[in-house]
């Protein structure tokens, strides 16, 4: 519970979740998140995320492979070092693809920069999606390959706990955190799956880790013709939506309350009643 206790001192803090709608066009994609960006900076976010896939979204899922970047170089991590720096934000960057041990797969991966546009995290998507229903089939193993490791990090708002899409259907991952202030998700869910599964499921994890959850998704119908959820939404300690955009380019922001999430630890102390005999077994 350090991460909960070191938050007592702090006073709330800004935060943001931009949502796009990517298509083919790096360049087109990237300036629109850059016109985002600068707008939750403008409406004093100090810690802005974006969603899954931002740089790209393709009808061929092997062009991902085409334009991945090593690891510290390359044009989209300019950007967000740049843009992170050029704002004065903490900058959670959904997704990029990146060199991996395949040859023809990538690492999905969310890099952090902070608000000189130094990095200060990676954390390469664990948990691949995988899914058919009719035409509808998506198979992410296929070009990507699969993280290790489970990243937090400290930032304004406290301790912050990195996640992408599919991984919000693993509790285990986000315990394995620790005690974290705030979960960050950015995602590209289905609109199959997000209309029925993608609310429920991150008031949930809110709920059950007793922290702020932040999700910056892709919202609308692609040039690919590819439909995404959206609802890119922010949930606070006790589950509660502070604030959702349901489609289309934008930005939505709530502010971390250090206040907030102490006093529902308090009056629920669940992190505390956990039984780790059970949960190790």
């Amino acid at each position: 519970m350090e991460a909960g206790v070191k938050s007592l001192n702090r006073s709330p803090v800004r935060i943001a979740a931009i949502q796009t709608v990517s298509g083919p066009d790096v360049g087109d994609n990237l300036r629109i998140a850059g016109e985002l960006v600068a707008e939750a900076a403008a409406a004093g976010a100090k810690l802005v995320a974006l969603p899954e896939y931002f740089p790209l979204i393709t009808a061929d899922e092997t062009v991902k492979v085409a334009i991945r970047e090593a690891d510290g170089r390359g044009p989209i991590q300019n950007f967000m070092r740049e843009t992170a720096a050029r704002h004065g934000v903490w900058l959670v960057g959904g997704t990029i693809p990146l060199v991996a041990e395949s040859d023809a797969r990538v690492r999905n991966s969310t890099l952090v920069f902070d608000d000189r546009g130094e990095r200060v995290a990676r954390y390469d998507k664990i948990h691949l999606f995988g899914f058919q229903k009719g035409a509808e089939r998506y198979d992410e193993a296929a070009t990507i390959e699969a993280g290790r490791e489970v990243v937090a990090f400290d930032a304004p708002c406290g301790r912050v706990g990195l996640s992408v899409c599919y991984d919000l259907r693993f509790p285990e991952l986000f315990r394995a955190m620790g005690a974290v202030d705030l979960i960050v998700l950015p995602a590209a869910f289905t609109y199959t799956t997000g209309r029925d599964h993608w609310e429920v499921l991150l008031r949930a994890r809110a709920i059950e880790n007793q922290c702020y959850v932040m999700a910056p998704a892709q919202g609308g119908r692609h040039p690919s013709g590819r439909v995404t959820w959206g609802h890119t939404l922010i949930a606070d300690p006790w589950g509660e939506v502070l604030a959702c955009r349901d489609e289309g380019p934008g930005v939505v922001w709530a502010d971390v309350d250090p206040a907030r999430i102490a006093a529902v630890r308090e009056s629920l102390p669940a992190l505390r009643h956990r039984c780790l005999g059970i949960a190790e077994a």
